[in-house]
């Protein structure tokens, strides 16, 4: 499991020192100790800080401005699909919680409960939201009446709460995280069954276009879909060097199933009574986590230009002897010309820091270029830029300066999607029989295999793969199939085999 905390009481996660001189530098290499090195990064990336209740977390500046760059871009696409945000309460009554009863029991050893107000116990104990289904619904109900009140689309950014787990990991698994959900409602199921595929898509880019992940679109199993719902969708990264799939995120149709419970019904246009059909949708701040998996090295984060909160750092290179103040108006200038034309810059002009120093600070906070300006850049009128992907160097002149810089920033964005692809497909390993399963499990590899696609192989196939690791299970079955000849079988069971499926360990 990547980076846990470093006590298991309720404590929480007290983070050890890093004992070098300049107090920059990682201790621990991503090959080498994958947990450690994640916990190292988020830390001193300034990411997260540890919080005094285990598996809470301080989202500080750097992480927060990468989820308002996703924010923003997620927000205006669902308002051109008529999407409207919300608010509904952080409680949930016990009595509505219980109410759908598959769903409930998918949360219920992770829902947090309030039981005491000052001194007092409360008369019934109130619950933390896990997810909104329930606090949603009973109102959809009372505001949908007839097929002129549908769809209903309404989206919520806010947090939630999900208390019971053994591990947690900072972005990837938290007790508290941001996300959004959307809960929507339809007339007809072709409508549900269009926007989830719609709503798969957006969430495709935000880590395709905007992270730069590679990610799977496919369809979740029985065993593995959203409790409640019809079935599931959803977008699924993976990290080579621990060699687990991560849900990336998710998008459900939930059928009729919780509109038979809160009775969400309506008239429909020959006036007879019919249930509504739902869908629901999330991504959360696991996303920045699976950005720092993937894309961080051994000087610590990575970020895509896209999401950054700083694209660019100039940073002065004074010698003895140099005309400073000239080289710092130069630096201010270079930041001004950037930010004139969109791309977020802003210089290091701190006197009391070496620019080595600066070099390893900025490329530990992993922004996509440094700039740099010395007396010879300054009599050229010149500026070097360094990228923070591959280290390569390229001297600019200052008359080009905002299209040579957006064409790096460019250029970083597609190299760091290319990379992490090549890394991923070299980690699929296509398997059609148990024993190459299980070795390729014990490679780390991303499985292929084809499969019957019945809940007893499957929960079969974790208990056989149950271990100090972790039991594998199946990930999802994409959308794009490979051809399955005829007559092939399935790796598990070795019954005929309906389906190719991705299997491996997970987050």
């Amino acid at each position: 499991m990547a980076g846990g905390e470093k006590k298991k009481s309720g404590g929480g996660g007290k983070k050890k020192e890093v004992k070098k001189e300049t107090g920059l530098g990682l201790s621990f290499t991503k090959d080498e100790n994958f947990g450690e090195w994640y916990s190292e990064v988020v830390v001193n990336g300034e990411m997260i800080e540890y919080y005094d209740i285990s598996g809470c977390y301080i989202l500080r500046p750097w992480a927060m401005s990468i989820w308002e760059n996703m924010q923003t871009f997620f927000d205006a696409e669902i308002k051109k699909m008529k999407v409207k945000n919300c608010y509904f309460p952080l409680f949930v009554s016990p009595g509505v919680l219980q109410k759908e009863k598959d769903h409930i029991e998918g949360f219920a050893p992770e829902v947090a409960w309030v039981t005491k107000s000052g001194e007092s116990d409360l008369e019934v104990p109130i619950a933390i939201r896990p997810t909104s289904e329930t606090v949603m619904y009973p109102y959809y109900s009372k505001w949908i009446r007839g097929h002129r009140d549908l769809p209903l689309k309404l989206n919520q950014w806010c947090n939630v709460v999900r208390w019971e787990f053994s591990n947690p990991t900072p972005f990837i698994r938290s007790r508290e995280f941001l996300w959004q959900e959307g809960h929507t409602a339809f007339a007809t199921k072709e409508e549900a069954d269009t926007e989830v595929l719609q709503i798969l898509e957006l969430y495709r880019r935000i880590y395709e276009e905007f992270l730069a992940i590679p990610v799977t679109k496919g369809r979740k199993s029985e065993l593995e879909k959203f409790a409640g719902g019809l079935y599931t969708t959803s977008v699924e990264a993976f990290i080579p060097n621990t060699g687990r799939g991560i849900q990336g995120a998710t998008s459900h149709c939930l059928g009729q199933n919780f509109a038979k419970m809160f009775e969400i019904n309506f008239e429909n246009e020959k006036g007879e009574k019919s249930m509504v059909w739902q869908n629901s949708w999330a991504y959360s701040t696991r996303t920045i986590g699976v950005m720092v998996m993937v894309h961080g090295d051994n000087k610590g984060l990575v970020l895509p230009p896209k999401v950054a909160a700083l694209q660019v750092i100039v940073i002065p290179v004074p010698y003895k002897d140099a005309d400073t103040q000239g080289i710092f108006d130069a630096c201010a200038a270079t930041v001004a010309t950037l930010s004139d034309a969109g791309i977020r810059a802003e210089a290091d002009l701190r006197e009391n820091y070496s620019p080595g120093w600066k070099y390893s600070n900025w490329e530990m906070k992993g922004v996509p270029l440094r700039i740099e300006i010395g007396p010879r850049d300054l009599a050229n009128n010149q500026v070097r830029a360094v990228r923070r992907d591959n280290g390569e160097k390229t001297d600019i002149s200052r008359v080009f300066l905002v299209e040579q810089v957006k064409g790096m920033l460019d250029k970083i964005q597609q190299n760091l999607f290319d990379v992490a692809k090549q890394k991923r497909d070299a980690c699929i390993e296509v398997v059609k029989t148990w024993d190459k399963f299980v070795k390729a499990l014990g490679q780390k590899k991303l499985i292929l295999a084809p499969w019957c696609d019945e809940e007893e192989v499957e929960k079969d196939v974790k208990t056989r793969t149950k271990g100090e690791m972790g039991a594998a299970k199946s990930l999802c079955t994409p959308f794009e199939q490979p051809e399955l000849p005829e007559g092939t079988k399935c790796f598990a069971s070795g019954k005929p085999a309906k389906k190719w499926t991705y299997w491996g360990r997970s987050y």
